[in-house]
């Protein structure tokens, strides 16, 4: 299987540009229409939450990314992916993140995404060999929790939509989700993001608990909601407060 995080890549990346820091992703515009916007986001956004160890750098990246392509919001977006490689996010890492959202929060989200990463790639030099495989060795399917899964949904939803069960199935979780360019904890965590940055809290319990399982801790589930609540507005973050502090309450148990 090809080896897509090799050092010297990484470091040939990391010296092709100045490194972005969250800050320099506020437009210059918002100082001279929004004085006190500008406020709130230099002292409390990058200068608190963003500085804040109860979540990498990374991984606030890696979310922010991950809503804000959810919620095409494209204009700055090339900005925020420049933050994430900066951070440690890989070029493999992004790709994998757009084609994985694709299915979360839409085909037209993921394109307009890759095409704002594609000038931020060609500026870094990144090539093909950078990039995931297309068809990759996949990781192991835990296939006790898959049947369980499936019958579940079969059993709900097959005289629904058989299409929808069936594509579920064959495309997300005996593929999507085994492919191992972004690792299991990552690919959760994106997926929480997508949906509260959707709206969707309803979705959440089932991958909350799923990114979670795949070593996301408490601490840092409730670090990508506080931190959601800057990117998102704070009534999709209190929409999915529910659903967090249940799926908190009943692993507790």
């Amino acid at each position: 299987m090809k080896t897509h995080f090799a050092a010297s890549a990484l470091s040939l990346l990391a010296a092709s540009a100045s490194a972005q820091t969250p800050a320099e992703t506020l437009p210059d515009a918002v100082g001279s229409v929004a004085p006190a916007l500008e406020a709130y986001s230099q002292d409390s956004l990058f200068g608190s939450v963003w500085q804040s160890e109860d979540l990498s750098v990374r991984d606030r990246s890696l979310i922010t990314f991950a809503a804000l392509m959810t919620r095409h919001e494209t204009e700055d977006l090339g900005d925020y992916i420049a933050l994430a490689l900066d951070a440690g996010v890989t070029p493999a890492e992004i790709s994998e993140t757009i084609t994985h959202l694709a299915f979360y929060s839409g085909w037209g989200n993921a394109t307009a995404a890759a095409e704002a990463a594609a000038p931020v790639y060609e500026e870094r030099g990144v090539s093909a060999e950078d990039l995931p495989d297309v068809d990759p060795e996949l990781l192991p399917l835990d296939e006790e929790s898959e049947a369980a899964r499936q019958e579940n949904v079969q059993g709900t939803y097959g005289e629904v939509s058989q299409g929808v069960v069936d594509n579920t199935e064959q495309l997300l979780f005996l593929d999507l989700w085994l492919r191992p360019a972004l690792a299991p904890r990552d690919r959760s965590l994106v997926t929480v993001a997508a949906l509260i940055a959707a709206g969707q809290p309803e979705q959440m319990t089932f991958h909350l608990n799923r990114a979670m399982d795949n070593g996301l801790t408490q601490e840092e589930a409730g670090a990508v909601l506080s931190h959601l609540a800057f990117y998102t507005g704070w009534p999709r973050v209190f929409s999915a407060m529910p659903v967090a502090k249940d799926v908190f309450a009943n692993r507790s148990e």
